[in-house]
């Protein structure tokens, strides 16, 4: 019998999100003018006010509302009407120095031995449903909101839109698991109060989205992906009928409580742990990447339709205490999932300075993380310059999304090659 799944995403306007974006925004400043700077920086924002609190070590100072504030107003907040502006919000700092007990067990003699910043368990998943190898209904639900927050930007098709949004995909799949067609989507964005009329704005609002929005998201992804969007999808915009208090006025935005989002939308499993303004020493953010770019190479090299990896970390221990592996009965290879695991093991240095030094994790690349998901998008190299009254001007050129890479594919093919051959030769 066919069955549906749902996976949402959120704005980068959203309460969380801005959390998410000033924490490493932080963080990234922190790490370009002190690469080896440990910290574990969280954001609070509510109306007209920003909290940030945390732990940090680093031989740098930053001006750390400066830094709040331009991440604000990139976002777009930047209006008086919206109750929480960049130029005007109240920026208070209570980050403090880390624990001599937590660094002791992380710093040691030599980098390769440095320990997990943490205990806990770590995911990376991937299948091959999408060309990024992520979930469907995670992809489009992101793409929706990119494309939205490229409309608010652009002002001239629909001028009324605010910075904070939502949205939510259903897919119906078959028994196989394969997509079928796009069940439901719900929207739900903040807007001016453009009308009187509460009804007549919102009927404005469900005709816009559904013939400006949609088509322009539709036209963004691939045909296989547009073949799921018939006549019968199911539309809920706006459903509670208005949405102009929204933002940080609206609710308030913590770091880290967006962590489905930025992961799988729930396909797969999480750890529980957060990723946003932890530098890389943290494994709960550095090995949820290490286990990413494991499960997408172990699906791109042809291994298993779907891959569920996860390691685990004693605090202060350099070798992880176990890896996992689950294929989901999806596996192309004469192997058990015990077995891939070990070869896992061996192909990916799961210590957590390998982790780091594989993944170039000690750079400045962690702000263009914290919207619109840490996982799926294109490996790319840019420029980015930070500017400081304390540190003057650091110009560097970073490596994003390192962990997106499928350069460690030919390795998993080769360690994998009599496996196929064998799962070949039985199914004759």
């Amino acid at each position: 019998m066919a069955y549906l799944f749902t996976s949402e995403s959120v704005s980068e306007g959203h309460p969380d999100k801005i959390a998410d974006q000033i924490s490493d925004a932080l963080l990234d400043n922190f790490l370009a003018f002190d690469p080896e700077s440990k910290v574990a920086c969280e954001t609070l924002v509510t109306t007209g006010q920003v909290v940030l609190a945390g732990e940090v070590k680093s031989d740098t100072y930053l001006d750390v509302q400066s830094i709040a504030r331009e991440v604000i107003n990139k976002i777009g907040y930047t209006k008086g009407a919206y109750k929480f502006s960049g130029d005007s919000c109240g920026v208070i700092s209570l980050i403090h120095e880390q624990s001599q007990d937590i660094n002791q067990g992380v710093d040691r003699a030599t980098k390769e031995e440095q320990g997990a910043g943490d205990q806990g368990m770590m995911f990376g998943y991937a299948t091959s449903e999408t060309a990024n190898f992520m979930p469907l209904a995670l992809d489009i639900s992101h793409k929706i909101l990119q494309v939205l927050a490229e409309l608010r930007r652009e002002g001239d098709q629909i001028a009324y839109l605010r910075p904070d949004a939502k949205s939510q995909v259903t897919i119906e799949y078959s028994d196989d698991n394969i997509p079928q067609r796009i069940d439901t989507i719900v929207i739900s964005t903040q807007h001016d109060q453009f009308h009187d009329d509460d009804e007549v704005m919102l009927k404005q609002i469900q005709k816009d989205l559904k013939e400006i929005l949609m088509p322009r998201v539709q036209a963004q992804l691939p045909a296989y992906v547009q073949e799921l969007f018939d006549a019968d999808v199911n539309y809920h915009i706006n459903p509670t009928g208005k949405f102009v208090i929204g933002g940080p006025h609206g609710d308030t935005g913590l770091t880290g409580r967006k962590i489905i989002v930025d992961t799988y939308g729930g396909k797969g499993a999480h750890g529980g742990g957060a990723f946003s303004g932890k530098d890389p020493s943290k494994v709960d953010r550095s090995a949820a990447y290490a286990a990413r770019h494991a499960a997408k190479n172990l699906v791109a090299a042809g291994v298993a339709e779907e891959v569920l990896v996860q390691v685990s970390y004693a605090i202060g221990v350099v070798e992880p205490t176990s890896i996992f592996v689950n294929t989901y009965g999806s596996a192309n290879v004469d192997l058990t999932d015990g077995e891939i695991a070990n070869k896992v093991k061996e192909l990916f240095d799961m210590r957590p300075f390998a982790i780091e030094d594989r993944l170039k994790l000690r750079e400045p690349i962690y702000q263009e993380t914290a919207a619109y998901g840490h996982m799926g998008k294109d490996p790319q190299v840019i420029t980015k310059v930070f500017e400081s009254p304390y540190n003057g001007r650091v110009e560097k050129e970073v490596e994003l999304f390192t962990w997106e890479k499928l350069d460690h594919v030919e390795k998993v093919k080769e360690a994998f090659a009599p496996a196929f051959k064998e799962a070949t030769a039985a199914k004759l």
